[in-house]
């Protein structure tokens, strides 16, 4: 299962969280150590370098995209191979709707677009969608009629 998806700024602030069968009184546990562990680890790394820690049955795949860094979290048979696949799908889909790695306010500005994306990409814990054209097709904020 895909325990969390985190999305921060440089600053180390939340901009998007998704949690997934996580308990209310933990998820503040992983929002400071997930940002901890990107602002001890993601200092000079290029776009898209997936970064990996684990910890007991819990892998964390991480990277950094333009001023924004993602966090996935995930167990099970969400190892951190699965969990780069995921990870590769969310940057695609969020450099496809920024247009470029985004900056902070760019990001901020197509929030709503990549709140679609994400929830395109993973339901409920699980990947449903890795291909970003399709993702791209899903979200696309139009009437079905004008496909």
């Amino acid at each position: 299962m895909i325990l969390a998806i985190l999305f921060a700024n440089v600053e180390g602030n939340i901009l998007i969280e998704r949690f997934n069968g996580v308990p209310a009184e933990e998820r503040l546990h992983w929002r400071s150590f997930l940002v901890k562990l990107g602002a001890d680890n993601l200092k000079g790394v290029k776009n898209e370098e997936h970064l990996i820690a684990s910890h007991k049955s819990v892998y964390i795949v991480y990277t950094v995209l333009g001023d924004v860094s993602i966090f996935v979290v995930g167990k099970d048979e969400y190892d951190e191979l699965a969990l780069a696949e995921v990870i590769f799908a969310i940057t695609s889909s969020v450099k496809d709707v920024c247009g470029k790695p985004p900056t902070e306010r760019v990001f901020l500005d197509k929030y709503g677009k990549i709140c679609l994306c994400l929830d395109e990409i993973v339901w409920q814990g699980v990947l449903d969608n890795a291909d970003k054209d399709r993702v791209a097709r899903l979200t696309r904020m139009k009437p079905p009629n004008e496909f």
